[in-house]
């Protein structure tokens, strides 16, 4: 799915002269007067950010929030508020939200704070695709590779791994090169950042 700007505002003026200042910038606009076509749209796979108004008809900008969070959609989320809707939209920030603007904002702010959304995007993608590379590599681990790179990641040296294995310390020096290899790792330190990325062994370690 490609990158996109997802925009929600039911008032016609403001999104039209959202979409066309978007789109002049190149940036490709999908637009919405409500909710529902939103939340019919997008789904954890979909690319981009979000622009909310905080005011909109069937539910508020905080419900919608929390309804595409539901969805696994993890984009980011700029909502663009009212004065007198400055405290939702701060609520809605500290719900996981981006940022917010007042109207009227001027365009090159909201232009900024468009792209950071959307290179925040791409990061956590980036980020995420890498975990799913790691969690591979991980499961091509032998069985006692794995004994071996869980004594690495608990600080153990090669002697006391290859005691509590009741192997060789040779065996554990070939299977602790075998680890860093197949987990494509610099070094033992490489290695735990890269471990550490990952869903299993973060909670494994804490």
């Amino acid at each position: 799915m490609s990158e996109a700007v997802y925009l929600v505002d039911d008032d016609p003026d403001v999104r039209d002269a959202i979409v066309f200042l978007l789109e002049n910038e190149g940036l490709p606009v999908r637009a919405f007067g409500e909710p529902q076509p939103l939340l019919d749209e997008v789904d954890g796979s979909s690319r981009g950010c979000m622009v909310l108004d905080v005011r909109l008809p069937q539910m508020d900008g905080l419900q919608l929030l929390e309804a595409l969070r539901n969805r696994s959609v993890e984009m980011p989320a700029i909502f663009i508020s009212g004065h007198g809707d400055i405290p939702m939209a701060v609520r809605a920030v500290q719900a996981g939200a981006l940022d917010f603007l007042e109207k009227p904002f001027r365009d090159e702010v909201l232009l900024e704070k468009v792209n950071n959304g959307l290179e925040l995007d791409r990061h956590a993608r980036e980020s995420h695709s890498e975990r799913l590379a790691v969690e591979k590599r991980l499961e091509e681990l032998t069985p006692r590779e794995r004994e071996v790179m869980e004594g690495m990641l608990q600080g153990k040296l090669n002697k006391i791994i290859a005691s509590d294995l009741d192997v060789s310390v040779r065996t554990v020096e070939v299977h602790r090169a075998n680890v860093l290899d197949k987990l494509h790792a610099r070094n033992s330190s490489d290695m735990v950042r890269l471990v550490l990325s990952t869903d299993r062994y973060r909670d494994w370690l804490l």
